[in-house]
């Protein structure tokens, strides 16, 4: 086998990029390539309704949301992503009590 064939089949092996998430190694390297999108990987027991990613723009299993610091640093990066109002839409519907105008649940 040449060296060629040995790195395509390497980049074949499936990774885990979320619960219930996988995808080749090939696929991931050009996934994190996209705007937004350099964590896709880092986070593989994160379920997939908690990244915020898709929604805007971003590739599967980035902008990770599974807790309320996850989520401040989520809307604090969505400048990154190709649709910012995607990435704080979910992360408002996730956590309502992150919206600007209300500090700690009041008004």
């Amino acid at each position: 086998m040449s060296k060629k064939q040995a790195l395509k089949k390497k980049d074949h092996k499936m990774v885990k990029i979320g619960k219930g998430m996988k995808v080749s190694k090939a696929k991931e390297k050009k996934m994190k390539k996209r705007a937004g999108s350099s964590n896709v990987g880092k986070y593989p027991n994160v379920s997939k309704k908690d990244f915020a990613g898709p929604s805007g723009g971003s590739a599967q299993g980035s902008f990770p949301i599974p807790t309320l610091s996850k989520a401040r640093s989520a809307l604090k990066l969505a400048h990154n992503a190709p649709d910012p109002s995607g990435i704080k839409s979910k992360v408002y519907s996730k956590f309502p009590q992150l919206k600007k105008g209300k500090k700690n649940g009041k008004k």
